[in-house]
């Protein structure tokens, strides 16, 4: 796109277009009557998808095109008017029985399909689509409560996922209905729903505003979808409500150290995927300038996170401090499957995200490929669907160039300096997140009270300019980088931390530490204490443990790698090695990592099957250290 493309035009796009109504077709004005036959929809002819017909920006709908009658299908059609209307089947969310709003978001999949004209799309008006469609909106706003809420894990829960990402597809699907001009009395009752929902959302003693605002994604997704509703269903009152809890929102839902919470702490995966991406659509229908200062500040706390492998591949993340999920890694090209396209539309208000998007390059020849191959496009697996993809799809997508990402890959900021130390201070919770810069590497480390069992403290990565990430934690117990004591690493813990500058007392500001060490002492409530002492050219972890203990090291191996304990017994790739040795030497390329004990222990390297990025070369194997209970080991890269 344009760079002179704006706001304005994308919500024209993607949202104004569809309140123009169309020419109303033969079809029942009133379906959704529990006991009366519903005739499926039909096949597709064969040989469809064919994706030579879909554009590239619309490639994303062709797979879903392919499932959708599978989805409309299941619908039940049968006499029971409790379940009358239900998307059986487990097509996208668990449980998947009939008190589960949320198995009923593929509404609004079916409502776009229904009212979007397109060469390839055959149910565009097609009356079976439209009487189940009106079946499942039945079921869908039957289950919801009085205060305006939506169940999802059992028919008495108020819920603020099945509500908040609800308000969301109930809006978009309202859109599609009067895009189409049809089924008016359901349509009233949809923006009465609506109405009630964003009422539940946007009341000031709703439990789901207790602060800090927890499951950020979540409340985001129901301001994002009043956002839709205002445009639909104009109110000044709810319009002042939303926009004074938009700036609560961005005061309590976001960290000061520019994550967002879910629950309480940060996750790569719900941060970037889900959190972001409906931080733009709100951005998008609103304008709301509070969602471009969050989407600021977490694209500065995201530079922090993101390891960038120089041989261009992708990413590994900091995930080890990710609360919920486990997304480790990010290929430099990521296809239609992905989530977070959305987000990159604040590039053009917060141009640092261009680093974290594929290029509008590299994914038109993923998208040239893809249409090359042969045969249709494949429907999706049950329980493989999302009506995000959809939703998200029909916004103009605002991807970097290959030259404006990698501008602000280098802006990144362990790559723009080559000196600094700072701690991410969230004063709510008490995380502290350190980040130091040296000329010859960049490492992170978590310390204070983990926000889940999830979360491994103390370091969390060692990655190098030339060489990429060489240490990178797990959030498993055997994978963790730290000290273990009774089979447990310290990292499971609570770490206490203080900071110094040398031997002075450090706040955790930004400073260029310079010549002067930055050190860390850090200790568990066990009793193991750790001096962690980050100079120019290397670290030092000295341990002290109360009895015996193993020091575990998750060493990142490429193939090409050499690898050798300091006697000369060698460690090959994807296998298991042990030497009676006082260190262990890895060579990638010009870059040495050793890693320097002292004195001869048995120590012990362990492959695993945790491999990264799409080629799988890059696989985890951990060094092990058994040792009595004092150990200096020293990580020197050159």
């Amino acid at each position: 796109m344009s760079p002179r493309v704006t706001r304005r035009a994308l919500i024209a796009a993607a949202g104004a277009a569809a309140l123009a109504p169309a020419t109303t077709f033969a079809a029942p004005a009133r379906a959704a009557v529990p006991g009366t036959p519903l005739a499926p929809i039909a096949a597709l002819p064969p040989g469809a998808p064919a994706r030579h017909l879909f554009s590239q920006a619309e490639q994303r709908f062709a797979r879903y095109l392919a499932t959708l009658p599978g989805i409309v299908n299941d619908i039940d059609t049968g006499t029971n008017p409790d379940t009358y209307g239900h998307l059986a089947g487990g097509w996208s969310r668990t449980p998947a029985g009939p008190t589960n709003a949320r198995v009923q978001e593929h509404v609004f999949t079916m409502s776009w399909y229904l009212a979007n004209p397109r060469a390839w799309n055959p149910y565009h008006r097609d009356p079976a689509l439209l009487a189940r469609l009106d079946a499942a909106l039945f079921h869908y706003l039957r289950l919801q409560h009085a205060d305006g809420s939506f169940p999802e894990y059992s028919g008495t829960e108020h819920g603020l996922a099945p509500t908040g990402f609800g308000i969301g597809y109930l809006a978009r699907t309202l859109e599609n209905l009067r895009r189409a001009d049809v089924l008016p009395e359901t349509r009233g009752r949809v923006g009465t729903a609506l109405r009630r929902a964003v009422g539940w959302l946007l009341d000031r003693d709703n439990p789901i505003w207790d602060v800090p605002v927890e499951w950020s994604n979540q409340v985001c997704a129901g301001l994002a979808g009043t956002a839709i509703t205002l445009q639909l269903l104009p109110d000044s009152a709810m319009r002042a409500a939303f926009t004074e809890r938009m700036a609560y929102f961005a005061r309590y839902a976001q960290s000061p150290a520019g994550f967002f919470y879910d629950p309480t702490g940060s996750d790569i995966n719900y941060n970037f995927e889900v959190m972001l991406p409906e931080l733009a659509e709100l951005y998008l229908r609103s304008g709301n300038a509070d969602a471009v200062r969050m989407a600021r500040l977490f694209a500065e706390w995201f530079g922090h996170q993101m390891l960038r492998e120089p041989d261009g591949s992708g990413w590994l993340t900091y995930y080890a401090v990710s609360a919920r999920t486990a997304s480790a890694a990010y290929d430099e090209t990521i296809g239609d499957e992905d989530r977070q396209t959305l987000g990159s539309a604040f590039i053009p208000v917060v141009p640092d995200l261009a680093a974290f998007y594929t290029s509008r390059e590299d994914k038109a020849a993923a998208r040239a490929a893809w249409a090359a191959e042969p045969g249709p496009a494949p429907a999706l697996p049950k329980g493989d669907t999302s009506p995000r993809i959809v939703a998200h799809a029909t916004y103009p997508e605002r991807l970097p160039s290959r030259a404006a990402k990698q501008a602000a890959v280098a802006r990144l900021p362990y790559l723009r300096s080559t000196d600094f130390a700072e701690v991410r201070d969230d004063e709510l919770t008490g995380q502290q997140y350190l980040y130091v810069r040296r000329p010859g590497y960049y490492l992170g480390a978590f310390f204070g009270p983990r926000p889940t069992t999830t979360v491994k403290a103390g370091p969390g990565f060692l990655w190098h300019p030339a060489a990429g990430t060489l240490v990178h934690a797990q959030q498993t117990t055997t994978g963790a980088w730290g000290t273990a004591t009774g089979g447990v690493p310290d990292a499971a813990s609570t770490l206490t931390a203080e900071y110094l500058h040398g031997t002075a007392r450090w706040t955790g500001a930004r400073i260029t530490p310079g010549g002067t060490p930055v050190v860390v002492r850090y200790r568990t409530t066990t009793g193991v204490a750790t001096t962690l002492t980050l100079d120019r050219t290397g670290l030092t972890r000295a341990v002290r443990a109360p009895g015996a203990a193993t020091e575990q090291v998750p060493l990142v191996l490429l193939p090409t790698d050499t690898v050798t304990f300091a006697d000369g017994t060698p460690v090959g790739y994807d296998t298991n090695a042990g030497a009676t040795a006082t260190g262990l030497v890895l060579r990638r390329g010009a870059t040495t990592l050793t890693v320097s004990w002292g004195t001869p222990l048995a120590a012990t390297v362990g492959t695993s099957s945790r491999t990264y990025l799409r080629d799988g070369r890059r696989r985890v194997h951990v060094l092990r250290v058994p040792h009595g209970g004092s150990l200096d080991v020293r990580y020197a890269v050159s």
